[in-house]
């Protein structure tokens, strides 16, 4: 009784969201050129009001200017680039200045069919299975959203990116830099804020470009996005730390809560430890890219063509679960 309550729960919410992706995604371009605008203006604001009263400049300029090349270009990646698609081939690295070049070890084959096939990883292809839906083939793990992109972070439209969040594209929107410039624009620029709201008793008029209300705004602003972002931070962080993505970490509690009541303990299969869930998630390290592709923009390329994943040691499948148990994305559970 208690499980077919939980099943119509369960649906009820995937309705809801549903709901709720295709208002937000209609959206979706408008909400794009609001965050651009709001970006922009965000950073017009930091250089011209809070850069000059850097104590150190020389030191603190360079490292703002690189936070804030960061910033926009990690927004433009995760809104232009494919997340990745069923249907698609794997990909192949770029060229051009924004693309790094991986490290190949002698161990480790480099990124061939899509995959980084290595002899310290258990890599194993994902079993397919038919959607019910569009009825084409799809990749085991991880559930695919409507749109059957591969490894989706978010489950469809996303509406300050106005596309999914999927394999190719996860990287750019996971790294951290809105938080970071943020965070930045308030610890630097309370000072400016007060004298904006007048609370520091300066006579002396606005000694700045921008207005003094776009000024405000933009600060509060950042000290919301600061906030929420960090939260919504924080969480992938966890979950890409745990071996899952955000549709994952939900369905992996119901897996352990139908284990529990088998008397039986439920395994992630993918979850290889925190540190190495996060290199291989930024594709760092042996056989992968330099750490500094964390520091500078450039595209890489995951580990995987989201067909082939990592798994633990000595499992080919989650324990715990069995076969049919597993959670499918559809209206017609």
């Amino acid at each position: 009784m208690f499980c077919i309550v939980q099943s119509n729960l369960f649906r009820c919410f995937k309705t809801l969201e549903r709901l709720g992706d295709r208002v937000t995604g209609a959206a979706g371009p408008f909400f794009v050129g609001l965050a651009v605008i709001l970006i922009s203006a965000g950073t017009i604001c930091f250089f011209d009001v809070v850069m000059p009263s850097l104590a150190y400049p020389w030191l603190g300029g360079p490292i703002c200017l690189l936070i804030a090349f960061n910033l926009l270009v990690h927004y433009y990646l995760v809104v232009t680039t494919n997340p990745g698609f069923v249907e698609d081939l794997p990909r192949g690295a770029g060229k051009g200045f924004l693309w790094a070049t991986p490290r190949n070890m002698s161990k480790e084959r480099p990124l061939t069919e899509g995959v980084r096939w290595s002899t310290e990883l258990n890599v194993t292809k994902a079993e397919l299975t038919k959607c019910r839906k569009c009825g084409q083939q799809k990749p085991e793990v991880p559930s695919l959203s409507d749109m059957q992109s591969l490894r989706p972070e978010v489950r469809s439209s996303l509406s300050r990116i106005n596309q999914c969040v999927g394999l190719y594209n996860e990287r750019h929107f996971v790294l951290a830099y809105l938080c970071i410039s943020t965070f930045c624009f308030c610890v630097l620029g309370y000072p400016q804020f007060f004298d904006a709201l007048g609370l520091t008793f300066k006579r002396d008029p606005w000694p700045h470009h921008v207005p003094v209300l776009m000024y405000i705004i933009e600060f509060i602003l950042s000290g919301v996005l600061c906030f929420a972002v960090g939260i919504m931070l924080m969480f992938h962080l966890w979950t890409i730390g745990h071996g899952e993505t955000s549709v994952e970490s939900q369905d992996n509690e119901f897996y352990s809560r139908m284990a529990k009541n088998r008397g039986e303990a439920f395994v992630n299969s993918y979850d290889l430890g925190i540190s190495r869930n996060l290199q291989l998630f930024f594709n760092l390290g042996r056989g992968g890219y330099p750490f500094y592709t964390l520091i500078f923009p450039f595209r890489i390329l995951p580990y995987t063509d989201g067909r082939s994943w990592a798994r633990r040691e000595g499992l080919s499948r989650h324990r715990g679960i069995r076969m049919g148990e597993e959670l499918t994305d559809e209206e017609d559970l």
